[in-house]
């Protein structure tokens, strides 16, 4: 499973870390993907990082303002969040796939998630 921390109230403009640490399997063998859902939206893909090379993918919404790592030692994926601004509001879980994609049916084990509320 994930458990997903780090969220909180922050002003447009400001930065926030979330940390997902996986638990009962090993990181190693999978991309891990950040995920979105806003009160009444759909669940949208923000980043996703590679289990080989880390290579990276992000939304157009977030690209230059949101950084995806992993430590895998850890067992642990983290967001960084930059230049947050309010449509970045939502809850934040991470889950993982087979497949270096950000294709929505490869991914499972969704965490409960973190709420980011960006709000002057």
């Amino acid at each position: 499973q994930f458990v997903e921390s780090g969220g909180d109230l922050v002003q447009p403009g400001g930065s926030l870390r979330l940390a997902c640490v996986a638990s009962g399997f090993n990181l190693d063998y999978y991309t891990i993907g950040w995920w979105r859902q806003a009160p009444g939206k759909e669940r949208e893909g923000v980043a996703c990082i590679a289990a080989s090379d880390s290579s990276t993918l992000y939304a157009d919404s977030v690209k230059g303002r949101f950084t995806i790592s992993r430590d895998n030692a850890e067992n642990t994926v983290y967001l960084l969040m930059n230049n947050l601004k309010p449509e970045d509001t939502a809850v934040y879980s991470c889950a993982r796939a087979p497949h270096f994609s950000m294709r929505p049916a490869w991914y499972d084990l969704y965490g409960q998630g973190t709420q980011v509320t960006v709000s002057s």
